[in-house]
């Protein structure tokens, strides 16, 4: 994979992963602001799902984006120091597809097929 790629595609993942949190961080910021203006007791509203369970999952949402962007993050770092695509626990090429598919990618298909089980 060349580097002007690599780079150009770090920059747009980097991106979009700004752009996502940024647009949680509207919801969350939306939600309060709602909640702020009812004295609607949403916890026992039958009809819908709580404002507490919507913070909560936007919350959620918003920390998987700042872990994307810690990642991408730590790709750009791999990059400049000349060890990207290359497997941080075990040492072997990471192959151009699963760099293709996840850009941000740190381990190797076996490392990372062998962590979830």
């Amino acid at each position: 994979m060349d580097r002007p790629d690599v780079v150009a595609r770090l920059a747009a993942e980097r991106e979009e992963t700004v752009d996502r949190i940024a647009a949680l961080e509207r919801q969350i910021a939306g939600l309060a602001e709602e909640q702020a203006l009812t004295t609607h007791d949403d916890e026992h509203d039958p009809e819908g799902v709580t404002v507490a369970a919507q913070r909560a999952q936007l919350q959620g949402l918003q920390a998987g984006a700042r872990r994307d962007l810690a990642a991408v993050n730590r790709a750009v770092d791999r990059l400049a120091a000349g060890s990207y695509g290359v497997c941080t626990r075990c040492g072997n090429d990471i192959g151009e597809a699963r760099l293709d598919a996840l850009p941000a990618a740190e381990t190797c298909i076996a490392c990372a097929t062998g962590r979830r089980r």
